[in-house]
């Protein structure tokens, strides 16, 4: 199987309208496009009955007490976590393709409902991070971009992964996370394909 993106290329840096946040010369940060990027799959194997996307950061720090401090950056070698930016199951076996805002078009304040068009969404990791900030917090289901630390030592690589399964509901309920749907797909999934990009917020990796 294969997936494709006219949004970016392979290995290159995500670009802004596709983010949660990007660099503001005056506050650090401020929100960007929160656009979700076009998708493209093919190649798909015999037996699919269903799809499960997936994108996720890999490098996100462990510990959270250097993260966007202005006296320091956080250091290359803390050990990193996965962040969950988009969790979407049930795809129907023949949707093969996602456009560009199809799924997100902006940052929502408290996060975008779970209703969908096609298939199922799960909860994002924004969810966690907001979880205290009076003028965010809420429930992030859905896509939201890239929002990596200002001050992080290193680029953060955003992956994004089309799962073919053969069941045609993943037994996943509720609020469900990404790591829900990475347990309930095993011994489920026939193939699986991915694409990944890079993002910083630090001005001197840009």
């Amino acid at each position: 199987m294969r997936l494709s993106s006219t949004s970016f290329n392979e290995g290159d840096p995500i670009p802004e309208r596709y983010a949660f946040a990007k660099p503001d010369p005056e506050s650090r940060v401020t929100l960007a496009g929160n656009t979700n990027p076009q998708l493209e799959w093919s190649d798909i194997p015999d037996g699919t009955r269903s799809f499960a996307l997936i994108s996720h950061d890999y490098d996100v720090p462990s510990k959270g007490d250097d993260v966007n401090q202005p006296d320091r950056e956080i250091p290359e070698d803390l050990p990193r976590v996965d962040f969950f930016h988009w969790v979407l199951v049930d795809l129907p076996p023949d949707k093969t393709s996602i456009s560009e805002g199809e799924f997100a078009d902006g940052v929502v304040s408290g996060g975008q409902g779970q209703d969908v068009h096609v298939g199922r969404h799960g909860l994002n990791d924004f969810t966690g991070w907001f979880a205290e900030d009076p003028d965010m917090a809420g429930n992030y289901y859905g896509y939201d971009g890239c929002a990596p630390p200002w001050n992080d030592s290193i680029l953060h690589h955003y992956v994004f992964t089309v799962y073919a399964l053969d069941v045609d509901e993943l037994d996943v309920e509720g609020d469900f996370t990404g790591h829900d749907v990475r347990e309930a797909m095993e011994g489920h999934v026939l193939a699986e394909a991915s694409i990944e990009g890079t993002y910083t917020q630090n001005p001197r990796l840009l």
